[in-house]
């Protein structure tokens, strides 16, 4: 795996902000990191790049233990803070070339510098000093320094923050073309980036891992024991005699939305047979982002 972390527990001071996690990330993954503010992401992934300290638990990149082996670890992982911290008075090839050095890359360098300006789209903007560019050219700079050195592993903490729609396009297409090879995770609160850009999500609430869904396409089939049906009856109804029913939701008794442990809607069927009213409409409904993100950290 090319992140793995088990048990992993982080303090500050008294407060316990990470609280024994576990999960695991493999090569070619686009794995979105979401939860609440405050609940444990940034924290996690600043450990995960090595900037930041853990007392129990195991983390590790490409089966080295972070802790252990920081230098090799470090060379494993690109890392693109919240608040992309650039030198704004440089040139962006100046920069990069900078950054190429901090990471010993030799005479290579230069070779690498131009690729990656070309590989996150930095060529028309590369002559300008980082000052001037736009938030979505800065973030593809904070993009290019965390690619630099070729690493197997991308962290990325809220990489969409601040840009508008074009931008945001252009930088979830730019992450899906770099996760082909590698390992991408990657925060953000924007739910259509998770249904646009990844193929698995987790979720972390009060420092503790809530939910870890493998497809975001087939959200809807990841809810053990649920059902969801919309159903809209011809004739009011004032009760709903349907056992499995877990949770249902009406404005007018008369369109039902309904939580179920299996399919009812023969049930339904049934019911109106019984009551003499009517179906007129009937479907499954499938879970969005948005409502599983809210019933788990609510």
């Amino acid at each position: 795996m090319s992140i793995a972390i088990s048990n992993l527990s982080k303090h500050y001071g008294t407060q316990q902000v990470l609280k024994n996690i576990s999960f695991s990330i493999g090569k070619g993954e686009i794995v979105g990191f979401l939860g609440p503010n405050g609940a444990g992401k940034t924290t996690t992934m600043r450990i995960l790049a090595g900037a930041l300290d853990y007392e129990n638990g195991s983390v590790k990149i490409c089966g080295n233990e972070v802790r252990n082996n920081p230098m090799k670890t470090k060379k494993n992982v690109g890392y693109l803070p919240e608040q992309n911290p650039l030198y704004t008075d440089m040139y962006v090839k100046e920069y990069l070339l900078f950054t190429a050095e901090t990471y010993k890359l030799g005479k290579g360098k230069y070779a690498r510098v131009d690729e990656v300006i070309d590989l996150v789209g930095l060529r028309p903007e590369f002559q300008k000093k980082i000052g001037q560019l736009s938030k979505g050219y800065r973030q593809r700079v904070g993009l290019a320094q965390a690619l630099i050195h070729n690493p197997e592993v991308l962290i990325l903490d809220e990489p969409t923050t601040g840009l508008d729609p074009n931008q945001l396009v252009e930088i979830r297409n730019l992450i899906k073309e770099i996760g082909k090879n590698r390992t991408v995770l990657f925060s953000t609160h924007i739910m259509q980036e998770i249904e646009a850009t990844c193929n698995r999500m987790i979720i972390i609430n009060k420092g503790e891992i809530v939910a870890d869904y493998p497809d975001v396409k087939k959200l809807a089939n990841f809810m053990e024991n649920e059902f969801y049906v919309e159903v809209e009856f011809l004739n009011k109804v004032e009760n709903l005699p349907i056992k499995s029913m877990k949770s249902v939701k009406t404005t007018d008794n008369k369109i039902f939305r309904i939580t179920a442990e299996s399919d009812i809607r023969q049930e339904l069927f049934d019911f109106a047979i019984t009551t003499e009213n009517k179906i007129l409409m009937i479907k499954p409904l499938e879970r969005k982002i948005e409502e599983v993100f809210r019933e788990l950290t609510k």
